[in-house]
């Protein structure tokens, strides 16, 4: 609230600025970076309060916004109403996260014919506040999921330039691997392999629960089975049902994604009966969809494999993802 006094202009009248904008904060995502770990540390972030407004009708200076950079896959809720804030899914792609409070009304504002010396102002409304849950999801066009030591990590090793661990123990893959798969100069997609899946998967049991989320943006699901397992007790179509069981139970929109069955380990099979024992399987198992006998380690059918994923890819549209308007 202020009023103009100047020599010689004994009723100058009111001349309060309004006050400035509080800084919003928004999100980025940037290629360039990999993980939320600098959001481990530094976990507050709160823009600074606008200018207070002056006298001469001079407004306050409005704050800087904060701009949040984030790895691409970074998906933001609100922890306290579970609202979906941002889904990050390109490079370049921005969201508000906490608006900044408008600035407060000078007495200049107030000013009439029958009020010519108005001692009202009005304050500064808050900005927002949120407390922020962050998660990073993988990008891949194809995700693989299967039991333990099903040849999921030997696959993407045989495919692409990914180099996971494999050993002859389950749970060799302990965090999920991106492997970029080159059909040709200018035709490319990326697989992400996940921890294995165990029955009792969606109630907490082994590894792979903890990453299925990473399969929900992907297109195609590989669902990779062992053909020639060690356990003799092992039987491959109940392992193949479990598995769809605890994908169901996990995500119905995940279980309703299209998947394939990938038979792997066939070159371990006898030759003669080879063929009889995968149709034989298909029938035990009711598969209506596509399947591929392959082997993993030789490289055998693997060729084939990826030449008709990127068939599929090229054939149906990529999802939508969620533009600026947040």
């Amino acid at each position: 609230m202020s009023f103009r006094r100047e020599k010689f202009i004994p009723k100058g009248g009111p001349d309060g600025g309004d006050g400035g904008r509080g800084g919003s904060i928004f999100a980025i995502a940037d290629q360039n970076i990999n993980t939320l770990v600098d959001y481990r540390f530094s976990r507050m972030h709160r823009a600074k309060n606008g200018e207070s407004g002056r006298g001469a009708q001079c407004n306050g200076a409005g704050a800087d916004d904060i701009h949040l950079r984030m790895p691409v896959g970074t998906v933001i809720t609100d922890m306290e109403t579970n609202e979906a804030l941002a889904d990050l899914a390109i490079h370049g792609q921005s969201a508000v996260l906490a608006r900044g409070g408008k600035g407060g009304l000078g007495n200049v504002n107030f000013k009439t014919s029958t009020n010519r010396a108005p001692r009202k102002a009005t304050p500064g409304e808050p900005g927002e506040s949120r407390v922020l849950h962050m998660e990073l999801r993988v990008l891949a066009d194809v995700g693989l999921l299967g039991l333990p030591n099903a040849g999921k990590s030997t696959l993407i090793r045989a495919i692409s330039s990914a180099r996971p661990k494999v050993a002859d123990y389950p749970f060799t893959t302990l965090h999920p691997h991106l492997g970029v798969v080159r059909v040709d100069t200018d035709r490319s997609f990326v697989v992400a392999d996940i921890p294995g899946l165990i029955e009792g998967a969606s109630e907490g049991a082994g590894l792979g629960h903890q990453f299925l989320r990473h399969l929900a943006r992907t297109r195609l699901l590989l669902h990779v089975v062992d053909m020639a397992p060690t356990d003799p007790n092992a039987d491959p179509v109940k392992d193949v049902r479990a598995i769809a069981q605890e994908l169901r139970k996990y995500d119905e929109n995940l279980f309703a994604k299209p998947r394939w069955l990938v038979m792997n380990k066939t070159d371990m099979l006898p030759v003669e009966s080879r063929h009889q024992i995968i149709q034989e399987f298909l029938a035990s198992l009711g598969w209506n969809d596509r399947s591929f006998g392959i082997s993993a380690l030789t490289g055998e059918g693997c060729r084939e494999l990826t030449f008709a994923i990127m068939e599929h890819l090229d054939s149906i549209p990529k999802e939508e993802t969620p533009g600026d308007d947040i």
